[in-house]
């Protein structure tokens, strides 16, 4: 079985009712899916890795020992392939997973990033992604107490994609204000 990802989006909505939970994991999607394009990639591929990296959140309440686990079983379950899953699984540092590919690495570094981005734009009297400028995201980024929940150096890891951390910053903005419509921003 094969998964698509209007059925992944449809399994994410039935175990994550947390509008806001929901809008990170398309946040995660689209950046995925830009970095992706970045590195000549399968878009489709990497964007079910950031649409499903979260899916267990809901179902496991407070024991996050064994997220990441069930996210990836889940996906697997849906159809993900090998990779996606393995990218699920090491996007949780607290198992001692190893990356072993871009997409892996990429995953851990993006997650963070959304949530960075998130609180750029609600800071804004405008509440819109439109609004964000790059440079005012890495002006933040030096804020430890702004967006404290964005772990800057599981971000600042893009440097082991090859990448610089404002091309970084700049490429998950752009990939979420192209999204902003389904992010509510």
């Amino acid at each position: 079985m094969t998964m698509n990802r209007e059925s992944a989006l449809q399994s994410v909505r039935q175990n994550i009712k947390n509008e806001n939970l929901v809008r990170h994991m398309l946040a995660a999607e689209a950046i995925m899916r830009a970095l992706a394009k970045r590195f000549n990639e399968n878009e489709d591929e990497w964007g079910l890795a950031g649409l499903l990296h979260d899916i267990d959140l809901e179902l496991l309440g407070d024991d996050l020992t064994t997220h990441s686990k069930r996210s990836a079983e889940m996906a697997q379950d849906l159809g993900a392939s090998g990779a996606v899953c393995h990218a699920i699984l090491c996007h949780n540092e607290a198992h001692g997973e190893p990356f072993q590919t871009l997409m892996d690495k990429a995953l851990f570094c993006a997650d963070p990033l959304t949530g960075l981005i998130t609180a750029a734009a609600l800071v804004r009297p405008e509440k819109k992604l439109s609004f964000v400028e790059a440079k005012s995201v890495r002006k933040r980024f030096k804020e430890k107490t702004f967006a404290a929940g964005a772990n800057r150096e599981q971000i600042a890891k893009c440097s082991e994609l090859g990448l610089e951390l404002d091309d970084f910053i700049a490429l998950g903005l752009q990939a979420m204000q192209g999204a902003a419509e389904s992010l509510g921003l």
